[in-house]
């Protein structure tokens, strides 16, 4: 199969998982001297309507891929999710934006 990086960012990449959608194709790492895909970028989702800038981005592997269909790509890479009482705790401590005050 043969993508350009212009039609990859079209593509939505789904976690099979748990069915979770991360979003689209933001960036692909390469290995120059082979000209190897290593692993495609995903940027996380807006945070406050995009005024504090995106959440963490998606690192995936290019052999956590399972399928690359015409509009979607298919992953297999288990995230560790955030435990919403540590993230209460963060924000008691830190503050609502993060920062240590």
């Amino acid at each position: 199969m043969e993508c350009r990086m212009r039609e990859m960012r079209c593509k939505e990449v789904i976690n099979i998982c748990d069915g979770c959608r991360l979003g689209y194709v933001a960036d692909v790492e390469l290995k120059l001297p082979e000209g190897q895909v290593c692993a495609i970028i995903v940027y996380g989702p807006y945070r406050f309507f995009g005024l504090f800038g995106r959440g963490e981005e998606y690192y995936i592997p290019w052999d956590c891929i399972q399928r690359i269909g015409d509009d979607i790509i298919l992953i297999d890479k288990p995230f560790q999710r955030r435990d919403p009482a540590l993230e209460r705790k963060r924000r008691k401590k830190y503050g609502s934006f993060g920062r240590n005050p």
